[in-house]
């Protein structure tokens, strides 16, 4: 990756060499003519970063999302559950008020 001439307002660039390294590191392999039509895409992706460098953001707070999220949090209280019977009616095999699986390990 090369940063052009003119410090640091310069627009970044990849050359053919980065692709490779790029594709080489994502273990994605690729032909000289894709690693050639990826250039001037990974170049594009580059130039819409520099333009959201561009925009002046004073005084505007950081966001974790686009729209405002609020949990819904329940009230944490213990319950005693009173449906063990319930639920192991359910079970396909039951022992001592708790499931029965097969053995896995011998």
């Amino acid at each position: 990756m090369r940063r052009g001439a003119g410090g640091s307002g310069a627009s970044m660039s990849v050359d053919l060499a980065t692709v490779r390294k790029i594709a080489s590191l994502a273990r994605i392999a690729t032909s000289d003519a894709e690693a050639q039509a990826l250039l001037p895409e990974l170049n594009n992706i580059l130039g819409w970063i520099e333009q959201l460098g561009e925009v002046d953001t004073t005084g505007i707070e950081p966001l974790a999302a686009v729209i405002p999220n609020h949990l819904r949090l329940r009230a944490d209280v213990v319950t005693d559950g009173g449906i063990r019977d319930a639920v192991l009616a359910n079970a396909p095999q039951a022992e001592h008020g708790f499931f029965a699986v097969p053995k896995v390990i011998e």
